[in-house]
C-alpha cells in the first residue's frame, strides 16, 4: 500500500460573515489557497478535492481549480459531509493515494457564507430521529454530559486566550497564505467580561450555550498538498505529516456534538494506542459544550487539546474548518516534538470524523 503524506498546508484568513470575504465567492476564496500551494507542481496535481457546505452549489472544486490557474486536465470534486467536509477531502485524498489511484491531490474545504444563496440551517436527520439546529444540539450535548454554563464560560475563556497568545506569537501567520490576518484579532472583544452576562442563544428556560461559548459564522478557505510519500521524494518536497488511519462514524443526531467520541475511541483502539501516546488533539469548537463533553468521555487532559485554540475564537467556516485543523499540525509538526496527533469533528446529523497523523521526523 501506497504512503500519504503531506507536504505543504495552507490557510486564508478567516473572516467574519458580511466582514473582509465579503465580495469574495467560494470558488475566489478557495483559489487563493491553491494558487500558492500548488506553486511549482501545477502538472503534478491529479485533482482538487474540497469540501462545501453552503454553497453556492455546484462543483465549487472544479471551478476552484480554473480559477487558480491549475490545469485543465485537473477535474475537481466537490463534497458534502457538513462540517466535516474539509477533513472528510484530504481523508478521501489519502485513502486514494494509497490505492494507487493517483499521486498527488489538492485536498481542504471552502465556506463563503457571506455570499451564499443556501439557508445556514440544512437538513440534517429525518424528522423521527430529530433534527435539532446545531445550538440546540449542544445544548443537548450539555445535558447529556453534565456540562455547566460556568465550564463552557471558563473553556471559551481558555481558548480566546491561547488564541491570542498564539496570534502574538506569529502562530497564525505561518498558516496563512498572505499578508492578511484573521478578522476577529481586528477588533478583539473582552471575553471574560461578556461571557458571564451573555443569554442563552436556544433555550430559554435553564440555557447554557451563549454567543460567548459558541463559534461565530465565517468565510474562509484552508488546504493541503496530498502527496504519494515517494512521489514526494522525487520532486524533493518534504513530508511533514503522515497519514496513518481514519474512522467516521454516525451517533445520534440529537447529539452532534458528541459524535467524534465513538470515532477517537475507535481510532485509539484500532491503532492500539491511548490518549497518553497522543500529542495534540485538534477538534473543532463549534461550541465549548462540545469540546468538555469529548475531553470528560475520553479523558482527555485539555491541554491536549486545541492547545492554540480554535473555532471559538477564530471561527467556524464549516467546509473549510476540518482543513484548518489539518493545518495547525502541519505547523505544530514542524514547531514541537510532536508524534502522533488527531484531528476530529462532528458534524449535523450526527457524523464524527477522526484522523489519526504522525509526524515525519
Amino acid at each position: 500500500m501506497k504512503e500519504a503524506v503531506i507536504v505543504r498546508a495552507g490557510r486564508t484568513a478567516i473572516g467574519k460573515v458580511n466582514g473582509m470575504h465579503r465580495e469574495l465567492e467560494a470558488h475566489e476564496l478557495a483559489a487563493s489557497v491553491i494558487r500558492p500551494l500548488a506553486l511549482g507542481i501545477e502538472n503534478k496535481i491529479d485533482d482538487v478535492l474540497l469540501g462545501n457546505v453552503v454553497g453556492p452549489g455546484g462543483n465549487v472544486a472544479r471551478v476552484s481549480a480554473l480559477e487558480a490557474g491549475l490545469p485543465l486536465s485537473v477535474p475537481g470534486l466537490t463534497l458534502d459531509r457538513q462540517c466535516s467536509a474539509g477533513l472528510e477531502a484530504i481523508r478521501m485524498a489519502s485513502y486514494l493515494i494509497q490505492a494507487g489511484a493517483g499521486h498527488c491531490y489538492i485536498a481542504g474545504g471552502v465556506e463563503s457564507a457571506s455570499t451564499s444563496p443556501t439557508p445556514l440551517k440544512s437538513r440534517f436527520a429525518p424528522d423521527r430521529f430529530g433534527d435539532p439546529e446545531m445550538g440546540v444540539g449542544a445544548e443537548n450535548v450539555a445535558q447529556e454530559f453534565g456540562i455547566t454554563r460556568e465550564d463552557q464560560d471558563a473553556y471559551a475563556v481558555m481558548s480566546h486566550e491561547r488564541s491570542w497568545t498564539a496570534y502574538k506569537e506569529g502562530i497564525f501567520q505561518k498558516e496563512i497564505v498572505d499578508d492578511s490576518q484573521d478578522e476577529y484579532f481586528a477588533k478583539k472583544r473582552d471575553i471574560i467580561r461578556i461571557a458571564p452576562r451573555a443569554r442563552p442563544l436556544f433555550v430559554a428556560e435553564g440555557g447554557t450555550v451563549t454567543a460567548a461559548n459558541s463559534c461565530q459564522v465565517n468565510d474562509g478557505a484552508a488546504a493541503t498538498v496530498v502527496m504519494e510519500a515517494e512521489r514526494a521524494k522525487e520532486l524533493g518536497l518534504e513530508p511533514i505529516l503522515r497519514f496513518k488511519d481514519s474512522i467516521v462514524i454516525g451517533a445520534d443526531p440529537n447529539l452532534p456534538g458528541a459524535a467524534p467520541i465513538p470515532a477517537i475511541r475507535t481510532l485509539l483502539e484500532r491503532n492500539n494506542l491511548s490518549v497518553a501516546d497522543v500529542d495534540t488533539f485538534e477538534i473543532n469548537e463549534a461550541f465549548a459544550s462540545k469540546i468538555l463533553a469529548i475531553a470528560k468521555s475520553l479523558q482527555i487532559p485539555l491541554g491536549k487539546i486545541n492547545p492554540h485554540g480554535g473555532a471559538l475564537a477564530l471561527g467556524h467556516p464549516y467546509g473549510a474548518s476540518g482543513a484548518v485543523l489539518v493545518t495547525r499540525l502541519f505547523q505544530t509538526a514542524q514547531r514541537t516534538d510532536m508524534s502522533y496527533a488527531v484531528a476530529a469533528i462532528g458534524s449535523g446529523g450526527g457524523i464524527g470524523l477522526a484522523v489519526l497523523f504522525e509526524a515525519i521526523r
